[in-house]
């Protein structure tokens, strides 16, 4: 789980980095979730939800420059 602190202290780049990182990570539990299932499955919530705020931070990065 990511805190918003750490959001808050990245660099844009490193914000756009993690935004891919997280998302491939996402897909990749969606598809072993899909085909095998996950031991839990609330792993995939909380996956949603990092990727949730760091694209939540980017857009009110964009919106106060």
């Amino acid at each position: 789980m990511i805190e918003m602190n750490e959001i808050h202290q990245m660099s844009d780049k490193d914000l756009v980095e993690r935004i891919d990182v997280e998302r491939e990570a996402l897909s990749k539990l969606r598809f072993n979730h899909t085909i095998a299932g996950l031991e839990t499955p609330t792993i995939l919530k909380i996956q949603k939800r990092d990727v949730a705020r760091l694209l939540t931070e980017q857009t009110a990065r964009n919106k106060a420059s």
